[in-house]
């Protein structure tokens, strides 16, 4: 017997669902049996049966129309997930349904996604029509992790974790340096360390970016903790808040490139974990997967 007696009792329709999304978006019942080419009778019988379906009030009504409780927005949040999800599990049948193969789940570190993979991956994606790719930014650690429990094809990650029981390609050079403002005390020096880094105000990416995690190891190793002023969610906007000042980053080399100038200066890590190497990596089944080896070709042309 179930522990959940009321498991049996969740029928709830994707009509449903969509009925009380239009509510939401419309702000009354009247707009979204429109929208839904129900009669209002028929509108508000489902929405009293799909309350009762979660056992919980999910619409204030009132003479102005009709707004979501906070139980209520809750669900639609979920509604608007699982809505998603439909709609992509639809899209992928409709395209084996043509004879297409489907869908590359591909992970890969901040270094990755900030300059290399791009241009890479959009020539697959001219070149190879048939194929989409589920791109998504993750730690290296939760990338191996991905490959190994088969939820993504292929994956990109800095050589400090161990591939351990996957296929690994070596794949392009990872240099971590540091940006500092052109009159900064370090922006003349040949190398500075980590360690001289933190001694002075930080911009970052968002705590929850592969690089974040990496450095704040890194850091945590030498006792120390980083003083971000500032996290962003990119490179460049990174390096801006940088040239005017309001502190020092770490970023790949080929990132830095692209900011240095008058403002900003580039100075090479001296730490011996900042010389990195990114690595293709997967697990011997998606070998098999239509489209994995193209895709690996790609990235690694010139």
């Amino acid at each position: 017997m179930s522990d959940h007696p009321r498991a049996a009792a969740y029928r709830v329709l994707p009509f449903d669902l969509r009925l009380f999304a239009a509510v939401v978006e419309h702000g009354s019942i009247t707009g979204a049996a429109s929208v839904m080419s129900l009669s209002l009778a028929a509108a508000s019988a489902r929405l009293k049966a799909l309350e009762a379906s979660v056992a919980v009030r999910l619409l204030d009504r009132s003479k102005a129309g009709a707004a979501p409780t906070p139980a209520g927005r809750a669900f639609a949040r979920h509604a608007e997930r699982v809505l998603a999800e439909l709609e992509s599990l639809h899209s992928a049948m409709a395209r084996f349904g043509r004879g297409l193969r489907g869908t590359i789940r591909l992970l890969c570190n901040t270094a990755a996604m900030a300059d290399p993979l791009p241009p890479r991956l959009g020539r697959f994606l001219v070149d190879h029509p048939d194929f989409d790719v589920a791109l998504q930014e993750a730690s290296s650690d939760a990338v191996l992790d991905a490959l190994r429990s088969g939820r993504a094809e292929l994956g990109i990650v800095a050589d400090y974790v161990d591939p351990e029981g996957l296929v690994s390609i070596p794949w392009l050079p990872d240099r971590l340096v540091a940006v500092v403002p052109a009159k900064h005390a370090v922006a003349h020096r040949r190398t500075v360390s980590y360690t001289e880094l933190l001694a002075h105000p930080m911009v970052g990416l968002s705590p929850e970016s592969g690089l974040s995690r990496f450095l704040t190891r890194e850091a945590q190793r030498g006792g120390r903790t980083a003083q971000h002023r500032v996290r962003v969610s990119g490179f460049d906007a990174a390096a801006q808040l940088v040239a005017a000042s309001v502190g020092v980053g770490v970023m790949p080399e080929r990132a830095a490139e692209r900011s240095s100038g008058q403002a900003v200066r580039v100075v090479p890590l001296s730490d011996p974990w900042a010389e990195r190497q990114l690595l293709i990596c997967l697990n011997e089944e998606a070998r098999r997967f239509p489209g994995v080896q193209a895709l690996i070709e790609s990235l690694c042309s010139a």
